[in-house]
């Protein structure tokens, strides 16, 4: 259920609930976690950790705990013996799915002009001896 935007809720702010979310949804273990959970549905936490190459398990523990506490994953406890945890994406956090998708490509699409501006950047500053923002 989605509510009108408070009019005093500034991204820019510091200490905005906003600016919380936005750091949230753009720190890199969440947007490959949700990317994750959003293409291929409910995942143990060993199946994500494996899918996620570089993620330690405490990252992995609290980047999980935030986006269940922001209510984007929802962790699934079944009765067994021994227990079996899940991680899904909520309904919130499917709103994401395709801003998520689109980041995605566009970084797949974008990655030879990256690489090459990345390359002219690193020769250019190679060869400055000043400081960034000299």
């Amino acid at each position: 259920m989605a509510t009108a935007p408070q009019a005093d809720w500034d991204p820019y702010a510091s200490g905005c609930p906003s600016r919380e979310v936005l750091d949230r949804i753009g720190d890199k273990w969440t947007v490959l976690v949700l990317g994750e959970l959003a293409e291929s549905g409910a995942k143990r936490y060993t199946a994500l950790r494996r899918k996620l190459d570089g993620v330690s398990e405490k990252m992995l523990t609290q980047t999980l705990r935030a986006l269940e506490r922001d209510g984007l994953v929802r962790r699934t406890i079944h009765p067994e013996i021994p227990p079996r945890v899940e991680y899904e994406i909520t309904e919130l956090g499917a709103t994401l799915r395709e801003p998520l998708r689109a980041l995605k490509l566009w970084s797949i699409d974008h990655m030879n002009e990256v690489l090459a501006a990345r390359a002219v950047y690193d020769r250019r500053i190679g060869s400055a001896s000043h400081e960034p923002g000299d």
